[in-house]
């Protein structure tokens, strides 16, 4: 559930030529934060990072997460230009 609502808030924001979410959360099963949240692994490959640094990118993607960010434990980017 959270990881379509990253999928439907990172394809609203960015509009991507390339979007893959990855809930991972099984792999973490028992883990100490794992009851605080989910652990995703995103691709993301949109215009809108063209001319941007990696750090930016990644804060531009970390602030369209802001109202699902609670139930996020970890987030694994991969993100560029296209």
């Amino acid at each position: 559930m959270i990881g379509a609502k990253i999928e439907h808030i990172l394809n609203v924001t960015f509009k991507p030529d390339y979007l893959e979410v990855i809930d991972e959360s099984y792999k973490h099963a028992g883990h100490a934060g794992a009851s605080q949240g989910g652990h995703y692994r995103i691709t993301v490959i949109s215009k809108s990072f063209r001319g941007k640094k990696l750090l930016e990118v990644h804060r531009m993607i970390y602030r369209a997460l802001e109202a699902v960010k609670p139930s996020i434990h970890a987030l694994s980017i991969k993100a560029g230009a296209a």
